[in-house]
């Protein structure tokens, strides 16, 4: 069936559209933050593996880090035990740390698995694959109690992260898909929220972009207007002011530590929003919140 002339000249401004960006970043490193209803879509799953092979065919450098939260609280009613969150972090004893782990290490195959299916070289990885991901029990500031540090158990706060293995494995045009999982200093898995791994892999890989995929259309005003085009000192403000808090506080930390640290560009994305990831990387109009480095 041939497209009308309206339809092609469509098509033909949308893939001519996408040049100047292939050129622009070509050869440049886009870690990428899946999470969300996009990785429990199936068509939404579909298309974000369709779209990291794609961004790496036309010569783009594509890292990718999962989350699993939903997946997890699943899991974890199935066995009778509720998930707890403090300050967006998940509470994470023994037990807990067994399903993360599990849960993860499926997901993680599975992201793989379909990547390899639309034509990548995607391998799975955690942060305790050569400990490339090193971390300490985290400990949180009781936001009621001034002074007082609460322990919410196996939970990691990244102390380094080795790029060796990812630098290898991009060097060998792999796609690497990582659960965030890190390693501690007794060789203890620790959970680390996913958005953290993803903004401190983007810094020490010196990554051109960071690319968090949400549930939301972006960060929101507090008349749910989608901002955009924000530097680092309009996000303080949105937090000092109480509009950003709950789940969006560790990704916008993770923007904000990103963008200070050398990320030319942050991009919080409506991943319910089929191919989302090329519209914001290849094409004029985005599909979210874009924080500039300065």
């Amino acid at each position: 069936m041939s497209l009308t002339p309206s339809a092609a000249d469509k098509k033909a401004r949308t893939i001519s559209e996408a040049l100047p960006y292939i050129q622009r970043f070509f050869d440049k490193t886009i870690v990428i933050k899946y999470g969300g209803n996009a990785m429990t879509d199936p068509q939404l799953q579909d298309d974000f593996a369709r779209d990291v092979v794609l961004l790496k065919l036309v010569g783009m450098n594509p890292v990718v880090v999962h989350g699993g939260g939903s997946q997890i609280n699943d899991m974890l009613k199935r066995v009778g035990k509720q998930g707890e969150f403090i300050q967006g972090m998940r509470v994470t004893d023994t037990e807990t740390m067994d399903v993360v782990e599990m849960v993860l290490g499926k997901l993680n195959k599975d992201i793989v698995n379909l990547i390899n299916r639309h034509g990548g070289k995607a391998v799975g990885l955690t942060g305790q694959d050569s400990s490339f991901i090193r971390a300490k029990k985290m400990l949180l500031q009781n936001q009621d109690e001034p002074g007082e540090m609460l322990d919410i158990g196996l939970v990691g706060e990244i102390e380094s992260i080795d790029p060796a293995i990812i630098t290898f494995l991009d060097s060998g045009d792999f796609i690497p898909v990582i659960a965030p999982i890190g390693v501690g200093r007794d060789g203890e898995a620790l959970n680390i929220n996913a958005d953290v791994v993803s903004g401190k892999l983007a810094e020490v890989l010196h990554a051109e972009k960071l690319v968090l995929l949400t549930n939301t259309p972006g960060v929101l005003d507090k008349d749910g207007n989608l901002l955009t085009g924000l530097t680092p000192r309009e996000i303080d403000d949105l937090l000092a002011d109480g509009t950003l808090s709950g789940g969006m506080l560790p990704k916008i930390s993770s923007a904000l530590d990103a963008a200070r640290s050398g990320v030319r560009s942050v991009h919080i994305i409506d991943g319910r929003v089929q191919h989302a990831l090329l519209l914001e990387i290849l094409t004029d109009e985005g599909v979210g919140t874009l924080i500039k480095s300065k």
